[in-house]
């Protein structure tokens, strides 16, 4: 186990620095001149060469990446071009409501969806699996934008049942914390749910199929015991890698949630800087996105020997 662990964290290097070149390289990919774009339409000559001096853009690409990467490394991960603010600092004020706003639609989509697939399974061709899987297609069809509008137009305009948008820190209340995140956790978990219940009723139909599961049912055990403490069980390990892979749909649904429901985090905030070409914050918050979704894969995969005392690495 120590040595799987050692080589998975040994893994990481190589696809971090990919993303890092990729992240880098957004500055030189981007259409037009990012100087010129970044100094303004009423810029002079001198004011865009400022800019370009400023990013760097006037050194070679390999001395230019050279240099973030070794600040990057150091733990800098560069000051905003607009506000002057170091990218940590913006991050960790940000960092709040993105990671609580993540949390709850994880908990929510998790404790919906993997009893909603074994139901389905359990119930197999019958009207309530159909019902199930017509509630997949459907999250899977409806953007989390628009699902986010009807949710706001339905339960905050029509009833007046929870606030339209914004964020409550924890630390003001549980409930106001909780009451705020209700519709974002719905738009964004809708979609994830989709995904684990579909795979859940599949890897559970396979697993009920097996002979052992036959041979509980003749033994005469109840229902729930067949389902949880063997079949479930068994079923886990796709279960829980559909769940790391979803973090993905995770981390993409959060930038649009958080600017449907004007949410204060880093979706919100990495949109803000796309739209004024803040590099700085665009590289950041990216590469802080990949480090989560690699540590979290690499969780999934330790977790493997939980589930299944086969597996041994």
């Amino acid at each position: 186990m120590f040595a799987f662990v050692v080589r998975r964290l040994l893994a990481t290097i190589p696809v971090m620095g990919v993303v890092a070149l990729f992240v880098f390289s957004l500055l030189y990919f981007s259409p037009g001149d990012p100087a010129a774009i970044i100094a303004g339409d009423l810029a002079t000559v001198d004011d865009i060469q400022r800019v370009r001096v400023a990013l760097g853009l006037d050194q070679p690409f390999h001395v230019r990446f050279g240099t973030w990467l070794w600040a990057i490394l150091n733990g800098d991960l560069g000051t905003s071009i607009f506000s002057g603010i170091p990218v940590s600092t913006l991050i960790g004020q940000r960092l709040e409501a993105t990671i609580s706003l993540s949390i709850v639609t994880l908990l929510f989509a998790v404790s919906v969806a993997i009893p909603l697939g074994v139901v389905s399974a359990w119930k197999a061709g019958g009207w309530i699996d159909r019902l199930v899987m017509g509630f997949a297609v459907f999250g899977f069809s409806v953007p989390v934008f628009v699902l986010g509008y009807l949710l706001i137009f339905f339960f905050a305009l029509e009833l007046d049942w929870l606030p339209v948008q914004g964020f409550t820190s924890i630390s003001e209340g549980f409930w106001p914390f909780l009451r705020q995140l209700i519709l974002p956790a719905l738009a964004l978990g809708t979609i994830y749910i989709a995904l684990i219940a579909r795979m859940t009723r599949a890897a559970m139909l396979d697993v009920l199929a097996q002979d052992y599961i036959r041979t509980a049912n003749a033994k005469g055990l109840r229902t729930d015991k067949v389902l949880l403490g063997h079949a479930l069980k068994n079923a886990a390990v796709p279960i829980v890698t559909v769940i790391g892979i979803g973090v993905a749909l995770l981390i993409g649904g959060v930038v649009v949630t958080e600017s449907v429901f004007a949410i204060p985090g880093l979706g919100r905030m990495t949109v803000d800087a796309i739209l004024r070409r803040d590099y700085p914050i665009i590289q950041g918050v990216i590469l802080m996105f990949a480090f989560v979704y690699v540590l979290i894969n690499l969780l999934v995969d330790l977790s493997y020997t939980l589930f299944d005392p086969r597996i041994r690495y």
